[in-house]
C-alpha cells in the first residue's frame, strides 16, 4: 500500500502607468489636481464575457489568495474544475468530471514535457491560468473536455523585489521561499521568478478486502495496517528576458526549470481473519523518485507595415527521471528491486501570423511541430538477482514522436451583437517505439477539427448573452498505453493487476456541442447558466483479465460513449443587491454529469472516474487591511462500472478551506491559510467478479488531517 500511497507522486500584458508631472520651473501659484478617471480600454475588457471563444481567466490575485503550495490545489477551486486524488498528494485535474487525457493540460500554450507532473509547479511562478471550456484551433485539439493553459510569469515591472516566506504545518510540513524579480534598462527587461519547497509528511492507511464464493459466502477477509513517512523536495525557476530591437520588434527568452525530490517509507502489515495467509504478511517498500525538467524558448515578435502581426517560437525541451522501488518481506523472502531510468530531448516551433482584416473582424493562421526521443531503461532484481538474466543491461525500450499541425481561424464581429469564430485544425502524429522485449512498433493518427463558436449579445437587455459552440477534438493515446511491455505487481490479483500497452490503439474522436446563457445584471456579478454533451467514438477502457498465470490490465478501443453536462454558476458582491452591505463577494457553482458506455452493461456504466454531482461556495470579505474568505467544495458519491466484472466506487467527499490577510504596510502581508478544515480521510473502494471464485471486494482509507500554512510576503 505504502509504494501505492507514495507512487501518486512521480515520476498580460505589461503593466504600464505614466504620472503627469507639474511644472516646478515656475512660481505660479500650484492649482488643485483634478482627478479624472478614465473608464473603458484594456480595464473595461473582461475576456469571459466579450471574447467570441469562451475562455475564464484566473489573475495573480486569485491564484495567490489560499497560498497554495501547488496549482492543483488552486485549480480545485475554479468553477467546473475538480480534482481527483486518491491519497492527497496531487490529483487528476477534471473538466466536466473527465480526466485521464480528457482535460488538456498546457504550459504556454504547450503540452508539458513528459515525466513532469502539474502538482510540482508553484502558483508563485505563474502568472495566470486560462481554462478553455470548448476547443480552439490556436491550440491542440486533445482537449475533449476542455483545456488549460498556465502561463508562466511574464509581466515585467521596473524595480520588482518580492520575497515570500512560509511554512506549513500539520500531516504535511516544512518550509517554502518564493522570489519575483524584474527590471528594465532601456530597451531590455527581464524577470526571474522562483520558488522553493522542503517537505515531509507521516500517515497510516488502513484496507480491507473480501472475497464471496459463488454461492455468496464468504472465503476470504483480509485486514492491513499501513504507515508511511516521506520528503518532499521542490525548486521551480522561471527566468525571462525582452529585449526590443530598433525596428520594434521584440525578441524573448524564457525559461523554466523544474528540480523534483521524492522519498517514501512505508509498512504494510495484513492479517488473515478467514481463508489463506496472504503472501506477504509484512510487506516493506521504499521509494526513491528524482526528477528534472529543463525547457527553454526563444520567441520572435515582428509587426509588419500593413498592421500584421508575426509571432514565432523555437523551443529545446529535455527530461531525465530516475525511479527505484525496492520491496523486501521476512515471513515469505522476498527482496524485489526495480530501478526505471528514462530520458527524453525533444524540440517545438510554433508560429502565428495574424491580421486586421477589417473592424472587428480578424483572421490569423500558423502551425505547430515538435520532435521528441525518449529512451527508457528497466532493471529489476530478486535477492540481488537480476530478474531478467538474458538481459544483462535491463529492459530497453526508446519511443521517438513527432507531430505536426496546422491552423486557420477568423473571428468577425458581424454585427455590434454578434460575433462568429470560425477555425480549422490538422494535426497529426507518429510514433515509433522499439525494444529489446517487444518488436518495433508504429503508430500513426491523423486529425481533421473544425471549430465554430458563436456569441450573441440579446438586444434590449443589459448584460444578458448566449454562446454556442460545436467542435471535433480527440484523445490521442499516451505513450506509455501503446507500448506493449509489462509493469509487474508483487501481489498480483484482480484488484492489483499487471499493466500492459496496447499497440493497436486508436485515438478517440469526439464531437461537441456547447451552450451557456450568460446574465451580467451588475458591476463584478454574473449568473451563468450552460449545458454541454460529447460523443466519443472509439473509447478506451482498461480491461482486466487473467491470462493463465497472472491478472493483467490492457487498454482496449471499447465502442462509443456519450457524456452530458450541466453546469450553473454565479458570483456577485453584495452590495449588488444591498446598497449599504459590507464588502462582501460571493460565489457558487454547481455541476451534473451523465455518461454511458455503450460497451459495459448498465446500470452504472459511465465513463471511468466521472463526479456525477459537484458544487463549489465561496466567500471572501474585506475591512480595511484584513481581507478573508473560505471555500468549501463537495463531490457527491456514485457507482461506477467499469467492465462486465469491475466496479469502482467514487465517495462523497468535503473539503473545507479559509484564509486571512493582514496588510501590515504596502510592502509587507501575512497570509495565513487553512486546507482540509474537516479532516476528510481519502477512500479508495472496488471490486471485481472472478470466474470461478466469485466477488472480490476491496476498499482502502488513507488518512488526512487539517493543514495549516502561514507566508509572510514582502516587497523591497
Amino acid at each position: 500500500m505504502a509504494a501505492t500511497l507514495g507512487a501518486a507522486f512521480p515520476a498580460l500584458a505589461q503593466d504600464t502607468a505614466a504620472a503627469a508631472k507639474p511644472d516646478t520651473t515656475t512660481s505660479a501659484p500650484a492649482q488643485p489636481i483634478q482627478k479624472v478617471e478614465v473608464r473603458g480600454g484594456a480595464d473595461s475588457y473582461d475576456p469571459r464575457r466579450d471574447d467570441t471563444a469562451s475562455k475564464v481567466v484566473i489573475g495573480q490575485e486569485e491564484i495567490a489568495k489560499y497560498g497554495d503550495t501547488s496549482v492543483v490545489d488552486v485549480l480545485k477551486r475554479v468553477p467546473g474544475i475538480t480534482v481527483s486524488s486518491p491519497n492527497g498528494r496531487g490529483g487528476e485535474i477534471r473538466m466536466r468530471g473527465l480526466g485521464a487525457g480528457y482535460t488538456q493540460i498546457l504550459l504556454n500554450g504547450e503540452r508539458a514535457p513528459a515525466g513532469f507532473s502539474i502538482d510540482q509547479l508553484s502558483p508563485d511562478v505563474i502568472e495566470r491560468i486560462e481554462v478553455l471550456r470548448a476547443a480552439s484551433a490556436e491550440y491542440s485539439t486533445q482537449s475533449v473536455a476542455g483545456t488549460i493553459n498556465i502561463v508562466l510569469k511574464k509581466a515585467i515591472r521596473s524595480g520588482q523585489r518580492e520575497f515570500k516566506i512560509g511554512a506549513r504545518a500539520g500531516q504535511f510540513r516544512g518550509p517554502t521561499a518564493n522570489m519575483q524579480l524584474s527590471d528594465k534598462a532601456g530597451r531590455m527587461s527581464y524577470s526571474i521568478a522562483g520558488s522553493v519547497m522542503h517537505e515531509t509528511f507521516d500517515r497510516s492507511a488502513v484496507s480491507d478486502e473480501a472475497a464471496f464464493g459463488p454461492d455468496g459466502n464468504p472465503i476470504l477477509v483480509q485486514h492491513t495496517d499501513g504507515v508511511e513517512d516521506g520528503r518532499l523536495n521542490l525548486f521551480n525557476l522561471a527566468p525571462r528576458l525582452n529585449w526590443t530591437l530598433e525596428n520594434g520588434d521584440t525578441v524573448t527568452s524564457q525559461s523554466f526549470v523544474n528540480v523534483a525530490r521524492f522519498r517514501n517509507h512505508g509498512v504494510d502489515t495484513t492479517a488473515s481473519v478467514l481463508g489463506p495467509v496472504a503472501p506477504y504478511p509484512v510487506l516493506d517498500e521504499a521509494m526513491r523518485s528524482d526528477n528534472d525538467v529543463l525547457r527553454t524558448e526563444l520567441n520572435w515578435i515582428h509587426k509588419m507595415a500593413d498592421g500584421a502581426k508575426l509571432d514565432v517560437k523555437a523551443g529545446l525541451v529535455g527530461g531525465r527521471n530516475t525511479t527505484i522501488m525496492r520491496r523486501w518481506a521476512a515471513v515469505r523472502p522476498l527482496d524485489n528491486v526495480v530501478r526505471s531510468d528514462s530520458e527524453e530531448l525533444g524540440a517545438t516551433t510554433v508560429g502565428k501570423y495574424s491580421k486586421t482584416v477589417a473592424k472587428g473582424h480578424a483572421f490569423a493562421t500558423g502551425w505547430d511541430a515538435g520532435w521528441s526521443v525518449r529512451e527508457d531503461e528497466r532493471r529489476e532484481s530478486e535477492t540481488g538477482r537480476p530478474v531478467y538474466p538474458e538481459l544483462p543491461g535491463g529492459e530497453q525500450f526508446e519511443a521517438e514522436v513527432s507531430r505536426l499541425a496546422v491552423y486557420a481561424q477568423d473571428e468577425w464581429s458581424l454585427t455590434p451583437r454578434w460575433s462568429v469564430y470560425l477555425g480549422a485544425r490538422w494535426e497529426g502524429i507518429r510514433t515509433r517505439t522499439t525494444g529489446n522485449t517487444f518488436d518495433t512498433g508504429r503508430s500513426s493518427s491523423n486529425v481533421w477539427s473544425p471549430v465554430l463558436q458563436t456569441l450573441w449579445k440579446i438586444p434590449e437587455t443589459k448584460g444578458d448573452q448566449l454562446r454556442f459552440a460545436l467542435t471535433r477534438t480527440y484523445k490521442a493515446p499516451p505513450l506509455t498505453s501503446l507500448i506493449p511491455r509489462r509493469q509487474t505487481a508483487v501481489d498480483n490479483r484482480s484488484t492489483d493487476p499487471d499493466y500492459a500497452g496496447n499497440p493497436d490503439l486508436k485515438p478517440e474522436l469526439a464531437l461537441g456541442l456547447d451552450a451557456s446563457w450568460e446574465h451580467y445584471w451588475a458591476e463584478g456579478a454574473l449568473l451563468s447558466v450552460s449545458g454541454s454533451v460529447r460523443r466519443i467514438d472509439d473509447y478506451t477502457r482498461w480491461l482486466v483479465a487473467f491470462d493463465g498465470a497472472r491478472w493483467v490490465a490492457m487498454p482496449s478501443n471499447a465502442g462509443r460513449a456519450i457524456t452530458r453536462g450541466l453546469e450553473v454558476e454565479t458570483k456577485f458582491p453584495l452590495k449588488a443587491l444591498l446598497k449599504d452591505a459590507p464588502a462582501i463577494d460571493l460565489r457558487a457553482s454547481v455541476a451534473a454529469n451523465w455518461s454511458r458506455v455503450d460497451g459495459v452493461p448498465g446500470p452504472d456504466n459511465r465513463l471511468d472516474g466521472q463526479n456525477p454531482l459537484s458544487a463549489n461556495l465561496g466567500i471572501d470579505y474585506k475591512r480595511g487591511d484584513l481581507t478573508t474568505g473560505a471555500s468549501f467544495a463537495w463531490k457527491g458519491g456514485a457507482n461506477l462500472r467499469l467492465s462486465e466484472r469491475q466496479t469502482s466506487i467514487l465517495e462523497r467527499r468535503r473539503d473545507l478551506e479559509a484564509y486571512a490577510l493582514y496588510k501590515f504596510n504596502p510592502k509587507q502581508q501575512l497570509r495565513v491559510a487553512l486546507s482540509n478544515i474537516l479532516g476528510e480521510d481519502f477512500v479508495n473502494r472496488g471490486s471485481f467478479l472472478e470466474e470461478g471464485r466469485g466477488l472480490v471486494q476491496r476498499n482502502a482509507r488513507i488518512e488526512g488531517a487539517p493543514s495549516l500554512r502561514a507566508t509572510l510576503e514582502l516587497k523591497f
